[in-house]
């Protein structure tokens, strides 16, 4: 009996055993290379290639078995049956298919090791086909055992095998795969052949249909040389598709890189490639990134599942940034196919500069940009919350309304710029002093409020403003900004109110009484209060009305020359009839105008009614009009002025405007300015009041004047009081000196009448000579006709 495992050193051709050896490592190397193409690709494709797959892998175990089979010389006649021979390669093709197929089963881990088993039993099967197709003048018996051995040798390894050449993409996987399927052709052959013992038998008789050993050494030949191409072939595309993969990921990648977004490809909650983008918004090179967990960047545990039952929608989350912080970002997730696989595409998007500017748009929402204080809806916000819990813990809180002092004039002369600046410090000096539960705000202009919660008596409050008024006339904060002046008003929670609005209005209404009553301090509201400002309020409401409803109207007092007797003029003065107040006095609603600036629309009324009056006189008398400091200071006086005497035909040498000295300080040089051009209109200028304001000789020079007006109130005092007889005469000598012509206001009397005489003033008006009445009682004086000179001769008037 001849034992083949003890011939496997005497009875085999080493040469050929190595041969076998490089053919099998051959054949295995081109069957994982081509697996591998069939895992990656789908439908058809993946058909074809598990199909290339099986015959390259079938025809290397079937060409390793027969040119080991070649290496063995028994010394006996042998031969192969061309049926068996031929069907044990069918079968092993057919195996090996069935296995590689169901390797490739997707989302089944066990599909590798399922695969390779059945690709070990192909082995096992050739193997038994191809020795019961060797035929020799014997028998052959078989160790039970030993064949037992090499079908789990077969199986175990071929699965582990398949499983290896599947597992990762690099290239030692591929060598893993291809070694483990050697090993597991090699051994099941080796062990297989070593349970078969020979027992010769000169009786039995070769078959005449075996293929010589010749003849399979050319099948064999054949078989080799299509697994060597297959396996070149094998190495071309994987050489091509690696490079194919490498120009797509490299086109790829640039598009990622351009992209602004981060991108991250991830599979199985791993991270495969991310773009520049994301790199550089995490801090970490684009290398690091590769295989790494997301939930090493995205600290959220549960984002995953949220971008998968969310796919397409934007989620809010955060980024963990190489320095350890998180970086707010909104992400979006795509599916998408990356190597033949499905893969999962995260946008991710840096929200820090829209965080902040929604932080910033917040902010501009509840503060004031110039100061940085809350604005009014912050503080009535806050205010509304602080009434109920100041009731709840029988608290009181206090509000105090602050406006500056003359901060108009502060515009009006020095510019917006120098206004801002004023309004800074304000700010700046107030939040100093305040607590830790107090609230400033800027409510609008020159306006601001605080909030004083926990209050424990009224007088704290009063102190409080106290502190701020001190503190805004302290100019050391190097603000540049010197004393400001700022006048208070105070409102109790809950003694004055106990809502918001109403707390506000009187914390107003005392406020309004502390600029009344000499601004610079500061006043607790009182009941009494109200009553006031809501009058001055009403009477706010109808003066902006007064002059659409007709209820302004003109009067007109004549100025009278002294040394001819002869009227040379008019003074328009204005009166309002209220509808239900009746008469209410100039002095009562010209401040009102002037402060609500409704003086701007009142003074073009008063200025082209009396114009229009005057130019249908037949006399060609002169008509004064007064002009307030409001209209001085208006930008459109001088064009209004010239359009009115356009629409009313007068001529611009008989209208003179009456401009209080006071008029002129806010503002010199447009003062200055304004009357120069009305100057060159051929308008005559007059001083007004002369002697109640600055008194200024300087303004007499710099300004074109055409006439001094003396003050009602020296003339009245001419004959009681020495030093008011002595001002008069020095301003009618100034006059004269200057070539200024002079009229006394307020002649009442006979006595005063004769006083000016003696001291030869020029122009006389007063009751003496007529009340303030509408024009139509000095019809003789406007008018040439017989029964206005009978008329004229009765009053002792003479028309000029």
């Amino acid at each position: 009996m001849f034992r083949v495992y003890s011939g496997i050193v005497t009875a085999h051709d080493f040469n050929l055993v190595v041969l076998a050896i490089v053919i099998c490592a051959l054949a295995s190397f081109a069957a994982i290379n081509l697996l591998r193409h069939a895992h990656n690709s789908s439908g058809r494709t993946r058909n074809i290639w598990l199909g290339v797959a099986a015959i390259s892998t079938g025809s290397g175990i079937w060409a390793t078995h027969f040119i080991a089979m070649l290496s063995f010389s028994p010394g006996i006649p042998s031969g192969y049956n061309i049926v068996l021979t031929i069907g044990s390669l069918l079968a092993v093709i057919l195996l090996t298919g069935a296995g590689l197929t169901v390797s490739v089963i997707p989302n089944q881990r066990a599909a590798p090791y399922a695969g390779g088993a059945i690709v070990g039993t192909g082995i096992a099967a050739m193997y038994q086909l191809g020795m019961a197709a060797f035929e020799i003048q014997g028998t052959i018996q078989w160790d039970r055992t030993l064949i037992a051995n090499s079908l789990l040798l077969a199986i175990l390894a071929s699965a582990a095998a398949i499983a290896a050449g599947l597992r990762g993409k690099s290239f030692k996987w591929k060598c893993y795969g291809a070694l483990l399927l050697t090993l597991a052709i090699i051994s099941h052959h080796f062990t297989a052949l070593g349970a078969a013992s020979i027992v010769p038998d000169p009786a039995i008789a070769i078959s005449p249909l075996a293929i010589p050993t010749a003849w399979l050494a050319v099948g064999v030949a054949a078989s080799s040389f299509v697994i060597i191409l297959l396996a070149l072939a094998g190495a071309w595309l994987d050489n091509h598709d690696r490079r194919r993969s490498e120009l797509e990921t490299d086109r790829m990648q640039s598009l990622a890189d351009a992209a602004v977004e981060g991108l991250v490809l991830s599979h199985d909650n791993k991270i495969v490639t991310v773009n520049n983008s994301f790199a550089q918004l995490i801090g970490y090179p684009q290398e690091q990134f590769v295989h790494a967990d997301l939930a090493t960047y995205f600290p959220d545990t549960d984002l995953h599942a949220k971008l998968l039952s969310t796919s397409g929608q934007l989620i809010e989350t955060e980024l963990r940034h190489r320095d350890g912080a998180l970086l707010p970002v909104e992400v979006l997730l795509r599916a998408m196919e990356y190597a033949g696989r499905p893969h999962h595409v995260i946008a991710v998007r840096d929200l820090r500069a829209r965080k902040e500017a929604e932080r910033h748009i917040r902010y501009l929402a509840h503060h004031d940009v110039l100061t940085s204080l809350p604005n009014r809806s912050h503080f009535n916000s806050r205010l509304e919350q602080e009434i109920p819990l100041a009731q709840n813990r029988d608290e009181k809180l206090a509000v105090l309304c602050l406006d500056l002092d003359r901060f108009k004039e502060v515009n009006d002369l020095f510019g917006h710029a120098a206004g801002d600046k004023v309004l800074q410090a304000v700010a700046s000096r107030v939040t100093a002093v305040l607590g830790e539960r107090h609230m400033m705000a800027r409510l609008g202009g020159d306006e601001f409020a605080i909030l004083m919660p926990g209050l424990a008596h009224p007088s704290a409050a009063g102190r409080l403003a106290e502190k701020i008024q001190e503190a805004l006339r302290d100019g050391r904060d190097g603000s540049g900004v010197e004393d400001i002046s700022c006048s208070i008003g105070i409102a109790v929670c809950p003694d004055d109110a106990i809502d918001r609005q109403e707390l506000l209005t009187h914390a107003d209404t005392a406020l309004y009484r502390a600029k009344v009553e000499g601004r610079a301090t500061f006043r607790f509201f009182e009941a009494k209060m109200g009553i006031e400002v809501r009058d001055r309020r009403e009477l706010e409401h109808d003066l902006r009305h007064a002059t659409m409803r007709g209820e302004l109207k003109l009067v007109y007092q004549p100025q009278q020359d002294l040394q001819s007797g002869v009227v040379s003029g008019f003074e328009a003065l204005l009166r309002w009839n209220h509808p239900l107040r009746g008469a209410i006095s100039p002095a009562t609603f010209i401040p009102i105008a002037e402060e609500t600036g409704a003086i701007l629309e009142i003074g073009t009324w008063v200025l082209r009614e009396a114009c229009r009056e005057a130019a249908s006189w037949r006399q060609p008398l002169m008509i004064a009009v007064n002009v307030s400091a409001v209209q001085i200071h208006s930008a459109n006086l001088v064009q209004t002025v010239h359009q009115i005497l356009l629409e009313t035909g007068l001529s611009p040498g008989r209208l003179e405007l009456e401009i209080t000295e006071t008029a002129l300080v806010r503002d010199l040089n447009r003062a200055l300015m304004t009357l120069r051009q009305i100057k060159a209109l051929g308008i005559r200028i007059a001083m007004d009041d002369f002697g109640t304001g600055y008194s200024s000789l300087s303004n007499l020079r710099a300004f074109p004047f055409d006439k001094i007006k003396i003050d009602r109130s020296f003339i009245a005092s001419v004959h009681s009081n020495e030093q008011a007889a002595t001002i008069v005469r020095a301003v009618l000598g100034l006059g004269r000196g200057l070539g200024l012509p002079v009229l006394a206001e307020g002649v009442e009397t006979g006595d005063e009448l004769e006083f000016l005489q003696g001291e030869a003033c020029d122009e006389v008006q007063g009751y003496l000579f007529g009340r303030p009445s509408a024009i139509t009682e000095f019809r003789e004086l406007t008018h040439d006709d017989a029964s206005s000179h009978d008329r004229g001769a009765a009053t002792g008037i003479k028309v000029a």
